[in-house]
């Protein structure tokens, strides 16, 4: 919302991941008697009819207009807070429990800022944080075991690989519409300021299932640098693909322990222009559906990758597994250069900035493989992450945690959003000369994007006096993009990867990792593409197109 690289280390700061990249296989045991092979596609007409009347929340006007889809830039903070919740939002004080993910140290368990918002809210949240890169396999537990907390969040990428999980949502989890659709919202007024197109992905199989996050851009990746090094060095951003080869090389020192590079895969194949925002497929100018795979902007992107593994490009830690720490890598001056969502740039940034204040984190312009040719920009879902409510409880609970999600989607200007983001004044944060928070080494330790996780706000990119450039930069960046961004005729239609697609897609992209970093030679790249389209791509390809020609498009 996917997914955005292969481990998700730097899923921070919440940017769309879903629809990125491959999905891979996997099962929601226990939730179906059938297969469910055939995968499942609900509309924006059927959608319409359930979610909530929106009605906006938004308390301060921005200093950087967005283009949409990205999100408004907060360069000032506010002057004066509000109280978005006047009420406690867990009247009975009883305890709740939650599960979210985590792409970082784990927080202590003995933490000031999350007693501090518990406070506010009424109640303890007890909090499941799982690593981020095995989120997926400890998901796959719990569903299958029937076995989840009261609010479960789980990200886009994470229900593509749960090839049932259209079927299981309704097994496990409450349906809402009862309690949000269309004025029914007004008893949750913040959760009535998201989005409606994140609302109407909410949707499973006509009824409302889940509390979106919104995204707060379109993009599913941007392509970092350490602007302050190669301004030091005098090396230049890259503008075409041949220029960020050099650019590879130039930085590249392995005498030092430097490498040019973390993984930047994602961005390479943007750069080339190889489309597929819906799990990889997109429809061509004569109407045909394809997958990205079998674009020769595909294949010219792998050669790519495939030259910079073989000539030692990559840090090893990242060509000799599926991660490496890239963020710690790039923070600590052993890469230059990566690719991952936009939320890595302001938590990456901040904490880095405390220890050297040079250091600079910029996104590279857009640019294509060749001179005068456009790159493409994938677009992710409205929808980053859904947070669920166990089935079950009851009417009096189920209310209760939705007032919890409404509690955690106060938007940007109140005071509650501030003590989820920055903690307790004096404690985790002092305000500069402006009025605007200074986190310190204990929010460092203690943020985990506790409630931030747990429910979606209305999305805006938002500065500090640590990264003053930072909204206007991630902005003025998002709308320079927005004229590459690919126009998916699936928009609007919430589909389901039929499980057999579903089951091919890690296996595929294992395959195609394992030419890049030289493990299968080159020449196999046609064989793995046939191989996936005999063993269930063609059927998926015929899946996606009946889609589209159910729908009138």
């Amino acid at each position: 919302m996917q997914g955005a690289s292969t481990n998700r280390r730097n899923f921070l700061g919440l940017v769309g991941l879903g629809a990125a990249s491959l999905a891979s296989g996997g099962v929601l045991a226990g939730c179906s008697k059938e297969p469910g092979a055939k995968g499942s596609a609900t509309t924006a007409e059927q959608a319409a009819g359930v979610v909530p009347n929106f009605k906006d929340s938004t308390l301060v006007p921005p200093d950087v207009k967005g283009v949409r889809p990205m999100a408004d830039g907060y360069v000032k903070y506010p002057t004066s807070l509000a109280d978005a919740v006047t009420e406690k939002a867990v009247s009975s004080g009883k305890p709740v429990t939650a599960s979210t993910p985590w792409w970082g140290p784990a927080p202590p368990t003995a933490n000031k800022l999350v007693a501090a918002v518990n406070a506010d809210m009424g109640a303890e949240v007890k909090f499941s944080i799982q690593d981020g890169n095995t989120y997926g396999d400890k998901l796959n537990t719990m569903l299958g075991a029937r076995d989840v907390p009261e609010l479960t969040c789980i990200p886009g990428w994470e229900i593509n690989k749960l090839a049932r999980f259209s079927e299981g949502v309704h097994a496990l989890f409450e349906d809402l519409t009862p309690y949000l659709s269309g004025d029914k919202v007004n008893a949750y007024p913040l959760l009535a300021g998201l989005d409606t197109k994140a609302w109407q992905d909410s949707v499973w199989g006509g009824k409302l299932m889940g509390v979106p996050f919104p995204t707060d851009s379109p993009y599913p990746s941007l392509l970092y640098y350490r602007k302050d090094v190669a301004d030091e060095r005098g090396i230049a951003a890259p503008t075409t693909l041949d220029e960020l080869y050099d650019f590879a090389k130039k930085f590249t020192n392995p005498d030092k322990g430097e490498w040019a590079l973390g993984d930047i895969w994602l961005e390479v194949q943007q750069i080339c222009g190889a489309g597929g925002s819906e799990n990889g497929w997109l429809k061509t100018a004569d109407g045909k559906v394809v997958h990205r795979m079998e674009l020769p902007e595909y294949k010219r992107a792998v050669e790519f990758m495939t030259r910079l593994y073989a000539e030692k490009l990559v840090h090893p830690d990242v060509a000799g597994s599926k991660g490496g720490d890239t963020g710690a890598l790039f923070k600590g001056g052993k890469i230059f250069m990566y690719g991952t969502g936009g939320g890595a740039w302001k938590e990456t940034w901040r904490p880095a900035v405390q220890i050297n204040p040079k250091f600079n984190m910029q996104a590279i312009k857009v640019f294509g493989a060749d001179k005068g040719k456009p790159p493409v920009r994938w677009q992710t879902n409205p929808s980053i992450m859904w947070t669920f409510i166990k089935k079950g409880l009851g009417q009096e609970r189920t209310q209760e945690l939705l007032r919890v999600l409404n509690y955690t989607a106060a938007p940007f200007g109140s005071k509650e959003y501030e003590l989820q983001n920055f903690g307790v004044e004096g404690t985790h944060f002092k305000r500069d000369a402006n009025g605007a928070p200074v986190t310190n080494d204990l929010w460092v330790k203690e943020f985990a994007n506790q409630f931030i996780f747990l429910g979606g706000r209305p999305p805006v990119v938002v500065g500090g006096p640590d990264i003053p450039t930072y909204a206007e930069d991630f902005v003025n960046w998002g709308n320079d993009a927005a004229q590459y961004l690919e126009t998916n005729p699936w928009s609007g239609i919430k589909v389901e990867t039929p499980s057999q697609q579903a089951a091919l897609a890690q296996p595929t992209e294992d395959k195609i990792t394992d030419i890049m970093r030289g493990r299968t030679p080159i020449g196999d790249f046609e064989k793995v593409v046939s191989e996936w389209r005999a063993a269930g791509g063609d059927a998926g390809r015929d899946f996606y197109a009946k889609v589209l020609a159910d729908n009138g498009r």
